[in-house]
């Protein structure tokens, strides 16, 4: 019986460090996220650096979630909820670092943008940011309270997301030819607005991970939802 209560206990503590560590990721690539939309309305190339600097910790914990998880999976081999716990865990991880790596880029692109005179039509890219931000947070708050309904409804947000994406393409496209000397400006902020699509993406990703972690219904394909 001691000897039961011991495994329990470490089980326990190993839980909980993996979901320490998947909060950790996730408030660094929030940062990360919204940071991104800032550095670009402030012409901030500093708040660029550090977003790109900031990649790192979130790779390392990336790595550090899989090392912990796949020792969770082995060592107790747990069953039923804990174990989709478990594995949608190092799902989410892997869609924060993607998530990050487009924060990444979009300092990128803005630090392109900073060698050139503002255009007004960055101010276009604010509501879009806004949205992918707002899935975001929204998928985290379904993964960890297993809110299904909040995660059910992220597709339908995510949908909302491509149709304003879609329409800022064809905007800046259209002031693409008007000025033309401008062109690669309007390119950086084309790939911006897709890596913040992309985003949205994978906030809709941990959002089906936590319908499978609480319901065991992998929701992936399922053309009928949201």
């Amino acid at each position: 019986m001691q000897e039961k209560s011991h495994i329990l206990s470490s089980f326990d503590k190993a839980l909980e460090k993996l979901n320490d560590s998947i909060r950790r990721m996730a408030v660094i690539t929030q940062e990360s996220l919204g940071d991104s939309a800032r550095a670009l309305a402030r012409r901030d190339e500093a708040l660029c650096n550090r977003i790109i600097a900031d990649d790192e910790a979130v790779d390392a914990l990336e790595m550090e979630i899989d090392r912990e998880g796949v020792n969770i999976l082995t060592r107790f081999q747990p069953l039923a909820h804990d174990f989709r716990r478990v594995f949608a865990t190092i799902k989410v991880a892997t869609d924060l670092e993607r998530i990050s790596d487009q924060a990444v880029n979009i300092a990128r692109r803005s630090k392109r943008l900073l060698q050139s005179p503002e255009l007004p039509e960055t101010r276009m890219l604010e509501p879009i940011h806004a949205q992918a931000a707002s899935l975001l947070q929204d998928s985290l708050r379904a993964f960890n309270e297993e809110d299904i309904e909040l995660a059910m409804g992220l597709k339908a947000r995510d949908r909302e997301l491509d149709k304003a994406h879609k329409e800022l393409i064809d905007r800046l496209t259209r002031r693409m030819e008007e000025d033309a000397p401008r062109l690669p400006d309007y390119l950086n902020l084309i790939f911006i607005a897709r890596y913040l699509e992309r985003a949205g993406d994978h906030a809709v990703n941990i959002g089906e991970d936590a319908v499978y972690a609480r319901n065991a219904r992998d929701i992936r394909h399922d053309r009928t939802e949201g």
